[in-house]
């Protein structure tokens, strides 16, 4: 893993702020850029301009290449208090190629997550429907309108006084994995929008993208990024 730190200029509310971000890059080649994305950072600009890892991706870019405006654009999104693999590409050629891998559910994506409570069945599968409402997701009967099949298959092991889940998500839906915990009544360390009552890290859930699996758009080789992860409590 490649550690690059940057300063980078905020404008909001016509005041200028500076900070220093460090990007974690997991893999990069001509096409491809994998990052591990801290918890408490938006993947892509909002409306209040806040700190986003594209834009630190852009800047890494522009000193290493020398453009003033190199293309890269991100495949999927983490909420913003999970950590882990982001997956972009810098060939706009290719952008299509990957998008419909995501589409298609071609890819493979993993999450550990860490959880005050456990069910009885420490492996399993969850399936449900899910529907986005506002900035929550919930999850509802079969045949409400516009709701979706949401699945995922988990692993529950003990981890100090906690339970470790590892998750393979087989739906990439809004909330989907803190919903579908929350549901079993094992809402993920940190999670108060889904009844957690501890805290985690500040703007820090316990969930963290730990494994992607894709097909690489240039050479057809399957390829698989991985984004170490530490549970500090």
């Amino acid at each position: 893993m490649f550690e690059y730190h940057i300063v980078l200029s905020l404008h909001v509310k016509k005041l200028f702020y500076f900070y220093t971000m460090s990007l974690s890059i997991i893999y990069e080649d001509d096409v491809l850029l994998v990052c591990n994305k801290p918890a408490g950072l938006m993947v892509e600009p909002d409306r209040n301009n806040f700190p986003n890892l594209l834009q630190v991706v852009r800047s890494y870019l522009k000193e290493m290449t020398g453009e003033k405006s190199p293309y890269v654009q991100h495949l999927h999104r983490l909420d913003r208090p999970t950590s882990g693999i982001v997956l972009f590409t810098k060939k706009k050629e290719c952008l299509r190629n990957l998008s419909e891998q995501f589409a298609q559910r071609q890819v493979s994506k993993y999450y550990m997550a860490l959880t005050s409570n456990a069910p009885a069945n420490r492996l399993g599968v969850l399936e449900d429907w899910h529907r986005k409402e506002k900035k929550k997701a919930v999850l509802v009967s079969e045949g409400t309108a516009f709701a979706e099949k949401a699945k995922l298959e988990y692993a529950i092991m003990p981890y100090e006084n906690y339970f470790l889940w590892n998750i393979q998500l087989h739906t990439g839906k809004y909330h989907q994995i803190r919903a579908q915990l929350a549901n079993l009544g094992c809402s993920i360390l940190g999670d108060s929008l889904y009844g957690s009552k501890e805290i985690f890290h500040l703007n820090a859930i316990a969930l963290h993208a730990a494994k992607l699996i894709i097909q690489h758009p240039v050479t057809q080789q399957q390829i698989t990024f991985e984004a170490d992860c530490n549970f500090k409590l």
